[in-house]
This record gives structure tokens, sequence and C-alpha cells, in this order.
């Protein structure tokens, strides 16, 4: 219930945030991350608890995370690239993050690892959910998600031409906020 539950936040999060396809291929991401993450923990006989609850929905914030900094630099692409092709703005636009996402995510591979190897049995299933969904959440973020978004083929006009009438209307809203203030109105 609290996946399903955070799914339809993220989804209506991501949506307002960037557009629906955006969100689409996040959530499809996510669900591929807690699928394969529940698949390693079925496989190697990690006893289901709260711990694990608690890793499965920390791992949906670190992939979510990840993949939502992916997403802004491909609508960071879109909007200033003149470049019409998607899958050459994705490439450029995952090129660009590969480095901060590799390094963040080793980062905390190596603190999570630790915890698993020095941590003790109890917080063991925890620390290996959690080292198995940085691994995963790390790989889908950069690949996954990206071509989900591809493959729901969004838009670059649409979203440019969406764009262009926000800046309109909010260049529109500054412009009778200055004649308001001047006394003009």
């Amino acid at each position: 219930m609290a996946f399903v539950l955070s799914l339809i936040v993220i989804m209506i999060y991501v949506s307002f945030r960037f557009e629906w396809r955006f969100a689409l291929a996040s959530i499809l991401a996510l669900i591929h991350d807690v699928t394969i993450a529940l698949g390693a923990i079925s496989l190697f006989n990690v006893e289901v608890n709260l711990d694990i609850l608690a890793a499965i929905l920390t791992l949906l914030g670190y992939s979510l995370n990840d993949t939502i900094i992916v997403f802004d630099r491909i609508r960071e692409g879109v909007q200033t690239s003149k470049e019409s092709d998607l899958e050459k703005i994705v490439d450029e636009s995952v090129s660009r993050t590969l480095s901060r996402t590799t390094l963040t995510s080793l980062t905390t591979f190596f603190v999570v690892a630790t915890l698993y190897f020095f941590g003790g049995e109890i917080i063991n299933g925890f620390a290996f959910t959690l080292l198995v969904g940085i691994i995963v959440g790390t790989y889908s973020s950069i690949f996954v998600a990206a071509s989900f978004l591809v493959q729901l083929k969004f838009s670059i006009e649409n979203f440019r031409s969406k764009e262009a009438e926000k800046m309109k209307k909010q260049k529109e809203k500054e412009k009778m906020r200055a004649m308001f203030e001047q006394g003009t109105v």
C-alpha cells in the first residue's frame, strides 16, 4: 500500500514539475528498480520485515532523485539546444550527468557496503536491499528512465511551444505588475 501510494504521489509531482511522459518514464523506472530489488531479496532468501520495506522506500527516493536530475538535464537540453532529435539530446544530457551520478552512487555504495559488512545481523537485510537498490537505481536512472522517455515519444516541438507560451504569459504578468506598481493600470 505504501509503495502504490508513493508511486501515485510521485506521478502527480513529476507530472506537475515536468510533463506526464517524464512522470510515466520515472514510474516505470521505479517499478523496474523495485522489481529487481525484490527479486534479489527473494533469490537470497532475505527475511522481509519493516527494515526491508524501509529500504525499498529509501530505494524509491534515491532512484527518483537520480532520475529527476537526469530528466532535469534533458529538459535543459531541450530548452537550450537547437537539436530537434530527442535521442541526441538524451544522449548528451545523460553524458553530462554521468560523472555526477556515478560519483554519488559510488559514495553511497561504499557507505552501505560498510553497513552490510560491519553493521551486524540486525541491519544486514536493510543494507543488502540498499546495496542491490543503489546498483539497480543508478543503472536505471542513467539507462532505463531516459530510454522510456524516448519510447514514449516525447515531442520536443510541443514542449518548446508550451515553454514559449509560459514565458509569454510570465512576461505579460510582469508587464502588468510593473504598470500596477507605477499606477498606470
